[in-house]
């Protein structure tokens, strides 16, 4: 099986960087940490309204016939199918890389992708809004929008993150701290994004969508400009020709053009029928399960047992994000409706302070956590990684405790205090922390260099499983319910979670060999 050249040769071999460092990291973790940042401005300006914008534009059918309660449901389920395909197009994205097209090609055909998505989801709140089309109408443009934005995540997301992989050697003690500043970036971009949301649901949806685009061409335009600075990472495999005739004689990117265009429009269809998605979840997990078990099998006893580490974490991982990601859906939805959002008189835009808490901790709290690793690494003491994600689900399930309590008190009183909502995220970002840079960092350590695209999409594609099974669920579950339940049960779940995740510790650390 072919494989990236950066990857195949020996560590000794490996192609060096040019000469020169910044703040003690190879000067291209930050044409990456820069890339990431603005691809993620783009992602998140949209993401912050899209739950909202659902329930008031796309579904405003709905909500007038059956009330806002079940059109929120129903976007949750929708967002769900959106987070599923958009992480699950990771694994092909990661697949295809490896074996077509190497990171770099990737980057910028989701890049592209990407931007076309976001100007199409303009185009669409710019016709609503001006009256030209009722809400509804052009549902499938929306749709179709958030195809494009799948299909495009697919190819972008999991490949730059390898990339900032292989800058370093695996025993490396910087790669975790690499991980950390690399997740730092993204949420710089995040932060930044919250405003472009707040100030769509203030003035006008399509700005969220319109910044989005131009933040994408701002992405793709740094990462070409920074190029040499990531030498010979992320080239194609050896051997391996876009023009060259594939197995079906047919040009290699011929099939690739043609998979595109099949895959936009049929997932943008399917996220808007979300319970075939969720059956579909099923399917693809149960394929992607058996072929890693397959390359287990096929693998050296090293290798396999940490193939096996990769495998179960990514359950755990299923877990975390699935619950994790409520923040753009349910809690979202939560705020909206249960949390007093005044401040010193001012009532603030639900988008804004909702995505804004998160990657602000984040930018305050990234580098803490990494010297934190570092300084117990050099102590030898520091936590091996299934502990980190022990603790994670378990500060996650703290922060579900806390929104629990503030929908009791919107029972009682018509509106939670807006501290429910801020200690909540923070024990949401705390756990994040834990689980996100060092699970990434995890899977470039111990998958084989061979398959590091494959199971870096599997990282991903974890989320994706989870996603769509907690939107086809907890939607409908609020609905019915309302949120204080809800949240109770789901911090039920997480805890019990960690503490079997901390009991298999360890098992893991065994198969793991060595490796942190």
């Amino acid at each position: 099986m072919s494989s990236n050249r950066a990857e195949i040769v020996p560590e000794s071999q490996v192609v060096e960087l040019p000469p020169g460092e910044l703040f003690g990291h190879p000067k291209g973790l930050f044409v990456l940490f820069s890339t990431e940042l603005w691809e993620r401005f783009s992602f998140y300006s949209m993401r912050g309204i899209l739950t909202l914008y659902m329930v008031s534009i796309v579904l405003a059918k709905l909500a007038a016939e059956r009330g806002t309660e079940a059109a929120g449901g129903r976007a949750d389920q929708i967002y769900g199918a959106y987070l599923g395909f958009v992480y699950s197009a990771t694994f092909l994205g990661g697949m295809l890389a490896d074996r077509l097209l190497g990171q770099r090609r990737a980057i910028y055909i989701g890049g592209v992708l990407m931007a076309l998505a976001h100007f199409c989801l303009t185009t669409h709140a710019m016709l609503i809004g001006q009256h030209l089309y009722q809400p509804g109408e052009l549902n499938a443009l929306f749709f179709v929008g958030l195809g494009f934005l799948a299909c495009g995540n697919g190819f972008f997301k999991p490949n730059i993150s390898t990339i900032v992989g292989t800058l370093y050697r695996p025993e490396d003690a910087r790669r975790d701290a690499a991980f950390t500043i690399f997740y730092m970036g993204i949420n710089i971009g995040a932060m930044v994004s919250s405003f472009s949301s707040g100030a769509a649901q203030k003035w006008g949806w399509y700005l969220a969508y319109l910044l989005a685009g131009i933040g994408m061409i701002v992405s793709l335009a740094i990462f070409f400009a920074g190029r040499n600075w990531i030498a010979g990472r992320g080239l194609p495999p050896a051997g391996a020709r876009l023009l060259g005739r594939g197995r079906l004689i047919v040009p290699n990117v011929v099939l690739l053009l043609a998979g595109i265009l099949v895959f936009i429009p049929l997932a943008g269809w399917l996220i808007s029928q979300p319970e075939y998605v969720q059956n579909l979840a099923k399917i693809i997990g149960i394929v992607a399960l058996a072929y890693l078990l397959f390359e287990c099998w096929r693998a050296s006893r090293q290798e396999a047992g940490r193939m096996v580490v990769i495998i179960i974490l990514c359950v755990f991982s299923m877990i975390f994000w699935g619950f994790f990601e409520l923040q753009g859906s349910t809690i979202i939805r939560f705020a909206d409706l249960q949390v007093n959002m005044f401040v010193l008189g001012w009532e603030m835009p639900t988008a804004w302070v909702a995505n804004f808490i998160n990657p602000f901790l984040i930018i305050a709290l990234a580098l803490p956590f990494s010297w934190l690793w570092v300084w117990l690494d050099r102590h030898n003491c520091e936590p091996s990684t299934p502990v980190k994600f022990g603790l994670g689900l378990l500060q996650l399930a703290a922060g579900f405790l806390i929104f629990w309590l503030g929908a009791l008190q919107a029972q009682h009183s018509g509106k939670a205090h807006l501290a429910f909502l801020l200690v909540g995220i923070l024990l949401f970002t705390t756990g994040e922390l834990c689980v996100s840079p060092v699970g990434l960092s995890m899977v470039t350590k111990l998958a084989p260099a061979r398959l590091v695209g494959v199971f870096m999409g599997m990282w991903f594609l974890s989320s994706a499983l989870a996603n769509v099974v907690t939107g086809g669920v907890v939607g409908p579950q609020t609905e019915r319910y309302g949120f204080a339940p809800v949240f109770l049960t789901i911090a039920a779940i997480v805890g019990g979670a960690a503490l079997v995740l901390l009991a298999l510790t360890p098992l893991l650390k065994r198969l793991m060999h060595g490796i942190k």
